[in-house]
């Protein structure tokens, strides 16, 4: 790269410029201010396809090029060829711990976010991965392992796609990107046998996520034995400030020029739909359209799960009409993608109805997590979705053992253990505890075949643990094909059937009471240990209320009922908060349990218990 100077102008405010750019479909151009800033806006057909801005014109610049950046502009010098980049410690890249996957900003356009997913960070983390997968492997000199790559819809893909690919053929691995994927897919790809498609691969990345704003995004990482724990991606993100801190602009521009030779292309998402098609056509009888005759609609919230209309769903026969949001769009324009969102279930819940279908299927921006809505508009998600899941597996799988997480009601553990005569093992929070909960028990003898969050991510032991949305909405596709193929009726019924007797709470609410950690309560110590403090207190007042009974077997938080419903308070897996789940009979009972955890947490002064504290007073 030749040295630059003088003043580079550039407009940074992408969600206008992705919005205007969108109507009037003319091609946005940029000059080049870094060797990172090099590919103009594609459009095809008049549309945006991807916007791989560099995330180095969007952020702060004054951490690579004296200059300043506003909401509008950026004045930038480059730097020069022989620059390093500017130096971060370990504890900025352990920021971008997010449980079992990588976040950050890869975006400028929100007040108060700097960019923290700059291309240098994301190259560095990329080819920490491969440092970490060549010591998992123990290759020697004469393999060279081979990593795909594919995204979601968010208008940084394009960018970090680059930045990741450069990171891994820097450090000498093969890279196949896949393009628009799903995270389910991209761990697929490597158990996957088919040369055609390069493929197994020894690892995958998924750029994703999923259902934070457009400004975000992040990593997932896969292996063939499944997707990568909280102790991993803390070792990857501390070898990747390790290798930050040796980067040259030059260095950089090295990695890129061994990528461009090196990287190849596949459709992969061709394989994933054939086999998710395949699998309902088995459970039909070998039924060539088992779904004929089906009218059901799709919601993919823009963001990479449209596929599952023309790919899935109208091969197997079923009408698509009506179907929405299935062209990407990183914006997000209608909803958020999320089945856990009111404002996204409305909206499939509405489509369903207009359009007199029979089933609507929901997905989350990656496809990891879905939700459903039968033909009368009630909606399969949260606990009547794990209600539905378990009666399907509790068929195939007598007495087995359901895995949830800590916030599923007393009413779904009756249903399991009452009415389907499984067990249900309430577990921690965050879908990568409950899936590995559940390898744990089969580990040591205790059968279970399904473990699923109220979030909507469902794993099954025959779907090798994956959390995998568009396979837990082909297990219900099954029902629907196999009890047609029997001849059992049509329609959605069927799946209503299936939940018949599920007691529901009349009142069920969500509070998060934030721990300040700046106050003086805290005196200097971490918010995980004053919140530890907070559940003990609440521990010891409830097990001298007569009227509360603590539950007798419980992995997370203090779960308590009482007044005919039940309480949870947690430490939040990331965050400094506490959140408080309640679910009772009435809003009267749910005030007198809202009453109990205000009365025991009130001394906490660095705990806002504003939110309790209206719901029990105006109540």
């Amino acid at each position: 790269m030749s040295a630059m100077s003088g003043k580079v102008v550039q407009n940074v405010f992408i969600a206008q410029t992705y919005q205007q750019n969108r109507q009037v479909g003319t091609p946005y151009r940029r000059d080049c201010c870094a060797p990172y800033m090099r590919n103009s806006l594609p459009f095809q057909g008049g549309k945006l396809a991807w916007t791989s801005i560099s995330s180095m014109q969007v952020c702060t610049l004054s951490k690579y090029q004296s200059g300043f950046v506003d909401r509008a502009t950026v004045y930038c010098n480059a730097a020069s060829s022989t620059a390093a980049v500017p130096a971060l410690d370990k504890a900025d890249f352990l920021k971008l711990q997010n449980g079992s996957d990588i976040r950050g900003v890869a975006v400028a356009g929100v007040e108060g976010e700097p960019i923290s997913l700059t291309e240098p960070v994301t190259e560095a983390i990329a080819a920490s991965f491969a440092a970490w997968l060549l010591e998992k492997k123990k290759v020697d000199g004469s393999q060279r392992l081979k990593v795909s790559i594919g995204h979601d819809s968010r208008i940084s893909a394009q960018t970090l796609l680059d930045s990741v690919s450069r990171g891994l053929a820097g450090a000498g691995l093969d890279v196949v990107q896949y393009g628009l994927a799903s995270t389910p897919a991209m761990f697929n790809s490597t158990l996957t046998e088919d040369d055609a498609f390069l493929c197994p691969v020894d690892g995958g990345i998924m750029i994703t996520a999923s259902h934070l704003p457009f400004n975000r995004n992040g990593f997932k990482f896969f292996t063939n034995a499944g997707g990568l724990g909280k102790p991993d991606i803390k070792d990857i993100l501390e070898r990747a400030a390790d290798i930050y801190k040796n980067f040259t602009v030059e260095a950089l521009m090295n990695s890129e020029k061994i990528a461009s030779t090196s990287v190849k292309r596949v459709d992969y998402m061709t394989v994933y739909t054939s086999d998710l098609v395949k699998a309902v056509r088995k459970a039909a009888g070998d039924i060539e359209k088992p779904l004929e005759g089906f009218h059901i609609v799709v919601d993919a919230g823009n963001g990479a799960g449209g596929f599952f209309a023309a790919k899935v769903l109208e091969p197997l026969g079923a009408i698509t009409s009506g179907s929405q949001f299935l062209e990407p769009d990183g914006l997000f324009p209608n909803h958020i993608p999320n089945p856990e969102d009111k404002a996204a279930m409305k909206a499939i819940t509405q489509a369903v109805l207009s359009n007199k279908a029979d089933l609507g299927i929901i997905f989350d921006t990656d496809v990891d997590r879905s939700a459903a809505v039968d033909s009368t508009g009630r909606e399969f998600n949260r606990n009547r979705l794990i209600a539905l899941m378990s009666a399907i597996v509790l068929e195939e799988h007598p007495r087995t053992t359901i895995v949830t997480d800590s916030v599923t009601s007393d009413g779904l553990t009756t249903f399991i253990e009452k009415k389907l005569g499984g067990k249900h093992h309430r577990f921690k929070r965050g879908y990568k505890n409950v899936i590995d909960e559940a390898i744990r028990l089969n580990s040591v003898g205790e059968e279970s075949h399904l473990a699923i969050e109220t979030s909507g991510h469902g794993a099954l032991k025959e779907n090798h643990w994956l959390d995998d949305g568009a396979y837990l909405m082909v297990k219900i596709l099954n029902k629907l094909a196999s009890a047609r193929a029997a001849g059992l009726g049509g329609g959605s019924k069927v799946l209503t059937d299936l939940v018949e007797g599920l007691e529901e709470p009349a009142v069920a609410l969500e509070m998060r009471l934030k721990i300040n950690q700046d106050h003086p309560d805290l005196k200097g110590g971490s918010f995980r240990d004053y919140g530890e403090a907070v559940l003990k207190h609440l521990e010891n007042c409830t097990d001298s209320d007569p009227k509360l009974q603590k539950a007798p077997v419980n992995y997370e938080g203090v779960r308590v009922s009482g007044f005919g419903g039940w309480f949870l308070l947690r430490l939040s897996l990331h965050d400094p908060v506490l959140p408080l789940n309640i679910e009772a009979p009435s809003h009267e009972d749910a005030v007198k349990l809202g009453l109990a955890v205000a009365v025991a947490v009130k001394e906490f002064h660095a705990l806002d218990t504003s939110a309790l504290d209206k719901f029990v007073q105006v109540s």
